[in-house]
């Protein structure tokens, strides 16, 4: 089935850069690797909760942000507003 095909390389060398040279190297070298969002300045802790089912649906209805939510309407129970 591939008996007849032939790889033909359509990239010639002036399409990229030979990033094997000094100048290239050293520039990765000195990048500041970023993987992900930015952390946040207070960041929040992973917990588990249980909630009666109503009040889950109650804020999930309500659409997105509902865990948002549930944390306000707790930072409210809590005093800290």
């Amino acid at each position: 089935m591939t008996g007849n095909k032939t790889h033909i390389d359509i990239a010639s060398e002036d399409d990229a850069p030979d990033l094997s040279t000094p100048y290239w190297m050293e520039k990765f070298a000195q990048a500041k690797v970023q993987r992900g969002r930015p952390k946040a300045a207070v960041t929040k802790v992973s917990t588990t909760i249980r909630l009666d089912p109503e009040v889950l649906a109650a804020f999930k209805a309500s659409g997105p942000g509902w865990q948002g939510r549930i944390n306000e309407a707790l930072r409210k129970a809590a005093g800290l507003h």
